[in-house]
């Protein structure tokens, strides 16, 4: 093992190291938080990619493999199909909007009042992510070090934050670009093939398992049907993700860089699910579907091999705990504190506030990290988590793009009910139950609709700012200072 060990360590020195280096280059707000909105559609489509496929993409993908075969590809396959959506449809307005929150977005386009609910809900989503994240270390650090759960958490947690703090979104896209051919080298074109030749080859997988394994609907409809609520919509609206689109240099690099990383996705995800199928082939009978992906890794790839598969495995988790991370910080610092304390920001603040948000990030790093030990059932966490997102926040964000006639109470209404009518139906039904976020989401549209009729129309001067924004004409945009280093 001396040897994967080695690969691991040099892959966790090297992710220190791009963080020191990121920190000499964030001079701004703008440069820590969006990368100075300067990234070009080679690193634009990596980082994208990389965030939107952590831990849960990766361990458990390969578990429902396991568990279901190729129809285990569906969770992933929903967020790259959100993905997709997003960067053909919506992410060239995002990126013209120059923003850095979700919540700016709203208020923007509604004439304020509505930051400081959406923040709350988005800033629990994000904590959330980042804490289920940080949890699937445990795993990792356990195949590889046998190391205890608490200890491991904090281990990969620390570096995450240190990272993170140093230099923010730099940091965050440098380690996130390694982090991305990593998992394309050490899942796509290692443990893949080596795991169907292991199990025999396709022909050898079909004879040994049953045939619902190849059915593509094999893990029922209304599964599907949920995973598309809550990961495809989900991909449209959460702040992680959009923080990566405010990155994009321009909004042609947002529509065709983020279409590839949408397509690599759905290719990752049938990755996943054939890796899986084939550990079920190799190990019939684990306790744990999510035990798959360690157990093939263990015992079938040679020396070596198996510390960058081990490390391509991390790569996923700390790029998306990453993401969440600097989301996190992001949504409490701009959209919670800032509005509580009645900060009133001005054009010669922003390097002034790089200090606050690398504050932030550090708070938020060490609560996310403190959550991680605390906490016991992550999948009903971010359940939650997601559940509130799509129920509380998606239908304010996509009216707002695509409905003239939503108002702010209307956006407030679909926030509230949305959220209670989530919070309620899940105390209800149940946590893990599909029918919060089809209920949640139903009460929601209805307030939203409801209310903004209701009430008198958005002033004409708000929507012609918010048109001149989307259409990247808005006069505030030329006066955003320029790093000197540009």
């Amino acid at each position: 093992m001396a040897v994967d060990y080695t690969v691991i360590v040099v892959y966790l020195a090297g992710m220190l190291a791009m963080g020191w280096w990121g920190m000499r280059r964030a001079r701004s707000k703008s440069e820590f938080l969006v990368a100075g909105r300067r990234l070009g559609p080679a690193m634009y489509s990596g980082t994208m990619a990389a965030i939107v496929l952590g831990g849960a993409s990766t361990i458990g993908g390969v578990g429902l493999g396991y568990q279901y075969g190729l129809s285990g590809a569906w969770m992933v396959f929903t967020i790259g199909l959100g993905l997709l959506a997003l960067s053909v449809f919506f992410s060239a307005r995002i990126a013209r909007l120059k923003v850095y929150t979700v919540s700016e977005m709203l208020d923007l386009r509604y004439g304020g009042r509505a930051g400081v609910i959406s923040g709350v809900v988005m800033w629990a989503y994000t904590l959330m992510l980042a804490v289920t994240s940080t949890i699937a270390y445990a795993t990792i650090f356990d195949v590889l070090f046998d190391m205890n759960r608490t200890v491991a958490i904090i281990l990969g947690g620390s570096i995450v934050v240190a990272y993170s703090t140093l230099g923010g979104m730099w940091s965050i896209t440098l380690t996130d670009m390694v982090q991305f051919v990593v998992k394309t080298v050490g899942v796509l074109l290692l443990l893949l093939p080596i795991a169907v030749v292991k199990a025999g080859g396709f022909s050898e997988m079909k004879a040994k398992l049953p045939t619902a394994y190849f059915d593509p609907l094999g893990i029922g409809g209304e599964t599907i049907f949920t995973y598309v609520l809550i990961y495809t919509f989900g991909m449209l609206i959460g702040q992680d993700i959009w923080q990566r689109v405010f990155t994009a240099r321009s909004d042609r690099t947002a529509k065709w860089g983020g279409t590839v990383a949408g397509t690599y996705c759905l290719v990752y995800a049938l990755a996943g699910a054939v890796i899986g199928t084939a550990a079920k082939v190799l190990y019939p009978k684990l306790g744990s579907p999510d035990d798959a992906f360690a157990t093939i890794v263990k015992d079938e790839l040679p020396i070596g091999v198996r510390g960058l598969v081990l490390a391509a495995a991390l790569a996923a988790v700390m790029s998306t705990s990453s993401g969440a991370l600097i989301a996190c910080a992001t949504v409490a610092n701009n959209d919670i504190w800032s509005r509580l304390r009645g900060a009133v920001r001005r054009d010669g603040e922003e390097h002034d506030e790089v200090r606050g948000n690398r504050a932030f990030i550090l708070i938020m790093g060490v609560g996310v990290i403190g959550t991680a030990i605390a906490l016991n059932n992550v999948v009903e966490a971010l359940t939650v988590a997601y559940n509130l997102l799509v129920g509380g926040l998606l239908v304010p964000i996509l009216g707002g793009l695509l409905w003239k006639r939503g108002t702010v109470q209307g956006a407030l209404a679909s926030v509230i009910v949305g959220g209670l009518a989530v919070i309620g139906l899940m105390a209800g039904y149940g946590i893990l139950a599909n029918e919060p976020v089809y209920y949640g989401l139903l009460a929601s549209l209805a307030a939203y609709v409801a209310v903004s009729l209701a009430t008198r129309p958005t002033d004409e001067t708000v929507l012609a700012a918010w048109r001149e924004r989307l259409a990247g004409r808005s006069p505030e945009l030329a006066s955003e200072p320029v790093p000197a280093h540009q």
